[in-house]
């Protein structure tokens, strides 16, 4: 009673309701803050752990921090009768519940996630009662479809034809917090971590539909260059289903259409160790109270008969790697022995390939992809010893007391363990749009590019560009500047501009560069 009775004194004034949190909601609980002292809102921010709300909202006057469980409907209703407008951080499976209160009680809505076929569903009740269910409005999904829109247009009302879209994003550890060797650390949802490409992939490639199985997505070979210190070349693996964005950005004529996940080649790699060893599987099978990580691991190797495993692997590498010196020895060893004889010593030579055909190599070429193809083989070994041991295959301290789970339970706990932002570490955001366009009888290649760094572990990165674009949406519904209903996603510029434009304004900017690719 003494919440709801709280709760009713800001009935005077616009009543922002936020439930959730977390990690990805502190930024978005300052911005919202700040607009209410501008604007004389009230916020009310309900999650289940009321110190993790007070942590966040401090002795703020214009903030009210609740605690809720979610599945509480007279209290999470009550809540939602006495807002104006609704955001919900929660975990997507969760938005529903709102959804259909707000709808009932004639309230707007806004999340970061994915709208679903749940809330699709609701597109013409929403429609009907006046409301507006902004979903997608966060990092990705959400300033990618912004700043990708904005792209697409500026490229069309130049008379451009768009013949390839690629967008990738990701969240690796800033360069100056890089000291681990998988190059990541948790700055989101662990479990989506763990999760991320269960469903495989499907995108469209040169004119065909191209799918992807789980066990072939994290492929280290799959790079692109990222202009921006530090950084270098990432890898990236394909989301789960690109398609229906085609139409969603009206480019139907595009043969390449493709959105993806970032991450540095190092992790590729040692993720696909992760899911050949069955660490991501879900099935309960583990009891694990009073069991230590080094227990599990050894546990779960003999369950899954990958006692071998690491021998091979290693084994493996070692043999291609002796293979390799012996190669480049007899290369100069020839060199020598012609040198001795006084002969001269080629710069070419001629190899018959897997097909029977005659190839020229140059031997100077030769010898460094012989030599750099080596230091990789080398290079993987280590990575796989050194990426298992820092997830704690020979941590006999770390306890799981988890009851009864499973393998991916596990690799979570040693994921949050091992891979935490740290005081004074930084994480990062990298999001990048290349299109491929022809005007004018001449092909061109964009390419726009975000990059933004954490100012701590609190104030993460991902905490900026998931909240910051969903606070503005917010402000800008509560002004009375955003009129359109129904479930939307952010590809109206009625939305993305106003957004995009206020987003620069605090930083969260992108470079972008278009080169000449020559004759159409």
């Amino acid at each position: 009673m003494a919440q709801e009775l709280t709760c009713r004194k800001f009935a005077w004034v616009k009543q922002i309701l936020l439930f959730g949190a977390g990690k990805s909601a502190t930024v978005l609980i300052k911005y919202l803050l700040s607009e209410a002292s501008n604007h004389q809102w009230s916020v009310v921010v309900a999650d289940a752990s009321l110190e993790l709300v007070q942590s966040k909202t401090g002795k703020h006057p214009n903030a009210h921090a609740i605690a809720l469980d979610i599945t509480d409907t007279d209290m999470r209703r009550e809540l939602i009768a006495h807002s104006s407008l609704v955001i919900s951080m929660m975990p997507p499976a969760l938005h529903i519940l709102i959804a259909r209160d707000c709808i009932d009680l004639g309230k707007h809505l806004l999340t970061a996630s994915y709208a679903d076929d749940d809330i699709k569903s609701l597109d013409a009740q929403a429609r009907e009662k006046g409301l507006l269910f902004l979903c997608e409005m966060g990092l990705d999904p959400g300033i990618d479809h912004m700043s990708a829109m904005q792209m697409i247009q500026e490229i069309r009302d130049k008379g451009g034809v768009i013949e390839s879209f690629k967008s990738h994003c990701g969240g690796p550890v800033a360069p100056e917090s890089d000291n681990n060797p998988w190059h990541y650390k948790i700055s989101w949802n662990p479990r989506n971590v763990v999760l991320a490409g269960k469903a495989g992939a499907i995108y469209r490639e040169n004119g065909q539909t191209v799918e992807e199985p789980y066990e072939q997505l994290f492929n280290p070979i799959r790079q692109v260059p990222v202009d921006y210190p530090g950084i270098g070349t990432l890898s990236y693996y394909p989301n789960r289903n690109s398609l229906p964005y085609i139409s969603v950005y009206g480019l139907e004529n595009a043969s390449t259409f493709v959105r993806t996940t970032l991450r540095y080649p190092d992790f590729m790699y040692g993720w696909k160790n992760l899911i050949e060893l069955k660490l991501t599987d879900e099935a309960p099978m583990y009891q694990t109270d009073g069991l230590s990580l080094l227990d599990f691991y050894k546990q779960h190797m003999q369950r899954h008969g990958f006692d071998q495993w690491l021998d091979h692997k290693l084994s493996e590498r070692f043999a291609k790697t002796k293979e390799l010196l012996e190669n480049l020895h007899k290369l100069m060893q020839i060199e020598k022995e012609t040198e001795k004889s006084g002969q001269e010593i080629p710069d070419h030579l001629m190899l018959v390939d897997e097909k029977g055909e005659l190839q020229d190599i140059d031997l100077d070429l030769l010898k460094q992809r012989t030599a750099s193809e080596l230091n990789h083989q080398i290079h993987e070994a280590n990575l796989t010893l050194k990426q298992l041991f820092f997830l704690g295959l020979d941590d006999a301290e770390t306890k799981i007391n988890k009851g009864y789970c499973s393998a991916a339970d596990v690799l979570q706990l040693a994921l949050e363990k091992k891979l935490a932002l740290r005081d004074g570490d930084k994480d990062m955001i990298v999001m990048l749009h290349e299109i491929d366009y022809s005007l004018n009888h001449h092909r061109y290649h964009a390419e726009s590019l975000l990059v933004v760094l954490g100012d701590d572990h609190v104030s993460t990165a991902m905490a900026k560009t998931v909240g910051l674009p969903l606070g503005i949406a917010a402000k800008l519904v509560l002004e009375g500047k955003l009129s359109m209903t129904g479930v939307r996603i952010p590809i109206d510029p009625l939305i993305y501009q106003p957004v995009m434009q206020e987003l620069n304004q605090l930083g969260i900017c992108f470079t972008e560069k278009t080169v000449d690719a020559g004759t159409a």
